[in-house]
């Protein structure tokens, strides 16, 4: 394949320029090289001749002038590509009696123009050891572009986000009894470890510019006590026998503290681990933990906050004044007049009279299943047997309320919005410049400089626009799953119970069963199972 391409010569009465049509599929030649080339050496010419010879495919001589034909040696254009990364030549081939360029003299031509990386020496020696390959686009030098590292990471050996749920029995009942919620650990035993980083391999553009890999994060390992690090700094290991979690960011490793029960003999408790109860927590008093609480028998108007999950595994009688808190998972046989804050889920038999928040869901099952009055709150999901009782017992339960998500994206789409019309107004100057450039305006160094910003602003604003679209499509899918709010009633809802999705509310007036409620066109609906 061979593009067309001309060249001066000397004719019958003087000289023109001689076309020679593209062979095998090449490209035709391009008028606007022509007609550059002929008016950088002042040459007159009939273009519409020109340019019909060239549309018709037809080679020959369009004569240009009388006299000798001017003496042009070998010429060439280079263009590199705006990141710098690749450098094209077109060879403009010798007139009648001018010169060839010789590899050396290009070689050292493209040198004083800094193109010093890459230099393709096998399309080059293409040109030069044969007659020359004109008018065709020629990569010349090619940069290499930065090798990307990996982040270091900490593998943990331990379950970092435990939410086991109990176990349903085949009679209906569940097993509070064997939750193992805890992370046992032995003394030696390693914790976590570091896979180290992998840095990057540094990239050059063809003017030798170094293009430095994105830096690699590194890891490192933070702990508590009882934990010891490795001679190479890279694990950690337990020192003693006992429970390891995770505490702002730290990995923490405390023996279970154990009592036979919370009263008069122990007083109130607080303990960074994990505790674990093997009686009654008696009413007034207090327990703290840092990890779980584990309560093997019943509790009454006591206050319990973990920084773990809560399981109690005879119930809770709060009389009115008992408080649960846990970061983590709620699990308890049943509740009556108490206050329960969750950031995870809360499982259980029966919520009688209690004020209830949770993060993800709240579960009501085993033999009963009821809630009965009081407000249930649940980020997603409440789900029960029977909700309410024949006496009209006013109850509420509300799902899918989320305002603080509703303001991050708002938040967050207006920036996006910002950002957008910065965007294309500064593409709109950006690609008006150039193509202000391709038709060979020349700009001066300040024009050019103020360019520059314009691209290094667009390329800010991408990489802004970016992040943002990210975030806010992390958050599209919180409210999504938001969206899928619902109340599930797997055997009877009674009247004077309300039902509130997503701010919407509904009081229920009839019996219903074996029902769903959901929100559907800006309604709170109850559709069947």
């Amino acid at each position: 394949m061979q593009n067309g391409y001309f060249r001066l010569v000397n004719d019958f009465n003087g000289y023109g320029i001689a076309l020679y049509p593209p062979v095998d599929f090449g490209e035709e030649i391009r008028t606007e090289e022509v007609w550059k080339y002929l008016d950088d050496l002042r040459i007159t010419y009939d273009k519409k001749r020109i340019e019909a010879q060239i549309h018709f495919g037809e080679s020959g001589i369009c004569h240009l002038g009388e006299g000798d034909c001017p003496v042009c040696d070998e010429t060439y254009s280079l263009e590199v590509s705006e990141d710098g990364m690749m450098a094209t030549v077109r060879f403009i081939p010798p007139s009648e009696g001018g010169k060839r360029l010789t590899l050396g003299n290009f070689l050292d031509d493209i040198k004083r123009k800094n193109i010093v990386y890459g230099v393709q020496d096998a399309a080059l020696q293409e040109h030069f050891g044969t007659e020359g390959l004109y008018c065709t686009d020629m990569l010349i030098a090619r940069g290499r572009k930065p090798v990307m590292g990996k982040d270091a990471r900490i593998e943990y050996s331990f379950n970092v986000d435990q939410h086991k749920r109990p176990a349903h029995r085949d009679d209906g009942r569940v097993d509070y009894f064997n939750l193992t919620t805890i992370n046992q650990c032995r003394k030696g035993q390693v914790l976590a470890r570091i896979i180290p980083e992998q840095p990057g391999e540094v990239g050059y553009d063809v003017y030798g510019k170094a293009l430095k890999p994105k830096e690699v994060k590194k890891e490192t390992l933070k702990f508590g006590k009882n934990i010891e690090l490795s001679e190479d700094k890279l694990s950690i290991i337990s020192q003693v026998d006992g429970h390891v979690s995770i505490a702002d960011k730290k990995v923490v490793v405390s023996s279970v503290y154990q009592v036979k029960g919370v009263n008069v003999s122990t007083g109130n408790i607080s303990y960074d681990g994990s505790i674990e109860i093997a009686g009654n927590v008696d009413a007034n008093f207090e327990v703290k933990a840092g990890g779980n609480v584990v309560v093997n028998g019943l509790v009454e108007g006591a206050t319990i906050i973990a920084g773990g999950n809560i399981i109690i595994a005879k119930g809770m009688n709060g009389m009115g004044k008992g408080y649960l808190r846990a970061r983590g998972d709620v699990i308890v046989k049943f509740l009556e007049n108490a206050r329960i804050v969750t950031g995870g889920f809360l499982e259980t038999e029966a919520i009688l009279h209690c004020t209830v928040s949770s993060g993800s869901d709240v579960k009501v099952d085993g033999r009963r299943g009821i809630i009965l009055g009081g407000r249930v709150q649940a980020a997603n999901a409440i789900i029960a047997k029977t909700v309410g009782a024949s006496m009209s017992t006013a109850t509420t339960l509300e799902v899918g309320v989320e305002p603080l998500l509703i303001a991050q994206l708002e938040h967050v789409t207006t920036a996006i919005e910002e950002r957008e019309k910065t965007l294309n107004a500064a593409e709109v100057i950006y690609n008006n410049f150039k193509e202000k450039q391709k038709k060979g305006i020349q700009y001066n160094e300040s024009q050019m400089r103020y360019m520059r910003s314009v691209a290094s602003l667009i390329q800010e604003k991408k990489t802004e626009l970016e992040r943002l679209n990210t975030r806010r499509q992390a958050l599209q899918d919180m409210m999504e799953s938001r969206e899928d709010a619902r109340v599930v009633i797997n055997e009877q809802v009674f009247p004077n119970t309300t039902i509130v999705i997503g701010g919407i509310s509904r009081l229920v007036k009839d019996n219903y069963h074996y029902c769903k409620f959901v929100k559907e066109e800006g309604e709170v609906k109850m559709v069947p199972l």
